[in-house]
């Protein structure tokens, strides 16, 4: 054998590489963005799970008090939009999770404007009823909300 048939002979085989071992995802940017979609999902989850709990938290707070009628109703009322609202984020944020995951499949997700709007609008909502309830109860004489 002579070395231009050693050559040839060394050429046709292929090194082998530790890339090929290793098993290649398809697209690793896809599988980032699905992870940072369920990160986002988590929060969103959070999120209901503290607006729930804050809405509980107001009911109890607000039936141990005096004058029992006038802050049981407005304790009731307020604890009930937090934890409803708590409730549709639940909702909005599973079909928005799921919806994001087909746009990132697809490669057509766009950031979603309105769901940013409608719930900052739905927190600033409750914040403007926490003040109303805390100022309606600090105006009642008998308050334990502001001490003579």
């Amino acid at each position: 054998m002579n070395i231009k048939e050693f050559d040839r002979v060394q050429l046709s085989f292929k090194p082998m590489q530790l890339d090929d071992e290793k098993p290649k995802q398809p697209n690793l940017s896809r599988a980032i963005d699905r992870s940072a979609n369920e990160r986002t999902f988590l929060a969103w989850m959070r999120a209901a799970v503290a607006l729930m709990g804050f809405g509980v938290i107001i009911v109890r707070l607000r039936v141990g008090q005096l004058p029992v009628q006038y802050r049981q109703v407005m304790g009731w009322k307020l604890g009930l939009i937090f934890s409803l609202i708590g409730w549709a984020t639940v909702l909005i944020s599973t079909v928005h999770y799921f919806t994001v995951r087909h746009q990132i499949d697809r490669d057509t997700y766009e950031p979603p404007d309105g769901m940013v709007l409608f719930f900052s609008f739905a927190v600033g909502l409750l914040g403007i009823g926490v003040i109303y309830s805390i100022l309606a109860t600090a105006l009642i004489p008998s308050s334990f909300v502001i001490p003579d």
